[in-house]
């Protein structure tokens, strides 16, 4: 063999091996398996984390008790007997759903220490009034049955309930839909003094009630809260629109801190109705 056929030979040989050793490289897939959580897949889609998007911080040494339920946290006051705030994740996929708040009874937590009981809220002249309402619960059988349960209630007058409180609810439903995914927190503001009490658990009736609302993945990103009093509110939901920086500051609660720096400074400063329905 010549000494030019030689080179080429060896030359095949050496192409060969390095091939051998080159794979394809693989397309890059989101895959979800069957224990991830709805709030991962969301996030794997999005890249947003709305399970970190729950997290809150409370004020130091405030009684609470973190409880885990299908499709919403409560962080309940054992003290108070009732929330300090209830967070969830409202999707376009949870907006509704085959299972009906008909098809539940309210009930006591009774694992939760300092949970309410039926005869408190019984002849109280208040509704058991959730902060996780039973319309954004539909998906899920154990949602509905969960969102009936006192630890996410709050002594609420009728005429908030199902007035100004019901109209936000439903509001969000829709906002749902045009702004894509959102984190919506609720409760009772419980550094108020408290004149009203109710039941053998001495209930504290709260004075006003809070609602933060987040859209992390509209363009751009949208807040809105709103603070309402407890009773018939003047001037419908729209005129308790205010910001989550105010919220805070009522509260001493840190909302949304998981969040870059610059879109929770954005966000929590907003408070505009016209920016939500546009």
């Amino acid at each position: 063999m010549s000494r030019k056929n030689l080179i080429i030979v060896i030359s095949l040989l050496a192409f060969a091996l390095v091939a051998a050793f080159i794979r394809e490289p693989e397309n890059d897939k989101i895959t979800a398996t069957k224990d991830e959580s709805a709030d991962t897949i969301a996030a794997n889609v999005s890249g947003t984390d709305f399970k970190q998007l729950q997290q809150i911080r409370l004020p130091e040494n405030t009684n609470s008790v973190e409880l885990d339920y299908t499709g919403f946290t409560v962080a309940f006051n054992p003290e108070y007997h009732q929330p300090n705030y209830t967070v969830w994740t409202l999707s376009a996929d949870k907006d509704d759903g085959p299972y009906s708040r008909k098809d539940v009874n309210f009930a006591p937590d009774t694992d939760v220490a300092g949970c309410a009981t039926l005869a408190d809220y019984r002849s109280s002249g208040f509704d058991r009034g959730h902060m996780a309402p039973a319309a954004d619960m539909k998906w899920s059988k154990e949602s509905m049955a969960d969102c009936h349960l006192l630890t996410n209630m709050c002594p609420q007058d009728k005429r908030l309930n199902s007035g100004a409180w019901a109209t936000v609810e439903k509001n969000t439903r829709k906002w749902v839909q045009k702004h894509g995914t959102l984190v919506i927190a609720a409760g009772p503001i419980l550094s108020d003094s408290f004149t009203r009490y109710i039941g053998n658990s001495k209930i504290p009736v709260p004075e006003r009630f809070f609602k933060v609302i987040i859209a992390p993945d509209a363009n751009p990103p949208l807040g809105i809260a709103f603070i309402m009093p407890n009773g018939y509110v003047e001037g419908g939901a729209q005129s308790t629109v205010t910001s989550i920086d105010r919220v805070e500051a009522i509260t001493g609660f840190d909302f949304f801190h998981t969040l870059p720096d610059d879109i929770e400074n954005q966000v929590e400063s907003q408070n505009s109705l016209r920016l939500w329905n546009r």
